[in-house]
């Protein structure tokens, strides 16, 4: 392996490892984030180090200062929402791209596969979250690659990148939650007639559907806030300002 191959290893590594802290809860909003700490904590050297610094800071879990190195950034529940209304609008754009771009039957296999596996789990019951969970993850995925936009796909890494944005940032934490159940049952139709949409190239229709069905996050999002359990297993979880900080802040700007 060259130094140059050894150095982007390093910062992968680095980059997967941070991301994991953050989200996890391993560092509290605020806090500075030491490259003289972390090193030797990752097992990596500084200069992928700070490359992977500079990663997690265009995905937006840190904060730049203007002397130099990095703190923790936090969210209110705003930036949530804007970051999930902004995924349906890449998503709807995705969808109705998808619509008018496939050619080919079989490029829809993917997104069937998908739908037709996460039928079987919900006449199951919804047991298996796990194996919901991927095969939600593999329908967005079929849907982005449908597009056939490398541009879009970029600015949708981007915009999933912070908590709660991602398809199935919600679909992990849900568990035996009634109000979560009926949600995904709501999902799970959406999903059938965004496929449909798509394989019928009416693509102001698959826009539409798409982008509501991201609006659904929303949903989950103010079931997490009630339910602190729930709150708790979901990444980044840590990260987001309490709603209470929220209102004190606002009245005081």
């Amino acid at each position: 392996m060259s130094a140059e191959d050894g150095r982007s290893s390093q910062m992968l590594r680095a980059v997967l490892q941070l991301r994991e802290r953050l989200l996890a809860g391993g560092f509290t909003p605020g806090e500075r984030v030491a490259e003289l700490t972390l090193a030797p904590l990752l097992g990596v050297s500084r200069t992928p180090l700070r490359l992977a610094l500079g990663v997690l800071e265009h995905e937006g879990l840190l904060r730049m200062l203007p002397s130099g190195g990095f703190v923790v950034r936090d969210f209110t529940t705003a930036d949530i929402e804007d970051a999930i209304e902004l995924r349906g609008v890449l998503e709807g754009t995705a969808a109705r791209m998808a619509a008018e771009r496939w050619k080919d039957a079989r490029a829809l296999q993917p997104m069937q596969a998908a739908v037709t596996a996460m039928d079987a789990l919900a006449d199951a019951g919804m047991t298996d979250f796990a194996g919901y969970v991927a095969q939600n993850e593999q329908f967005h995925a079929a849907l982005l690659a449908l597009a056939a936009s490398p541009m879009l796909k970029r600015a949708l890494a981007q915009a999933t990148a912070l908590p709660f944005a991602s398809p199935s940032a919600f679909v992990r934490a849900q568990g035996e939650q009634a109000e979560s159940q009926r949600v995904l049952v709501i999902a799970q139709d959406q999903h059938r007639c965004i496929l449909d949409a798509i394989s019928k190239h009416e693509g102001a229709r698959a826009e539409a559907l798409a982008r509501e069905h991201a609006r659904l996050a929303r949903r989950n999002l103010d079931a997490a806030l009630r339910n602190r359990a729930m709150l708790g297993a979901v990444p980044g979880a840590a990260l987001l300002r309490p709603m209470q900080e929220d209102i004190a802040h606002a009245r005081s700007a």
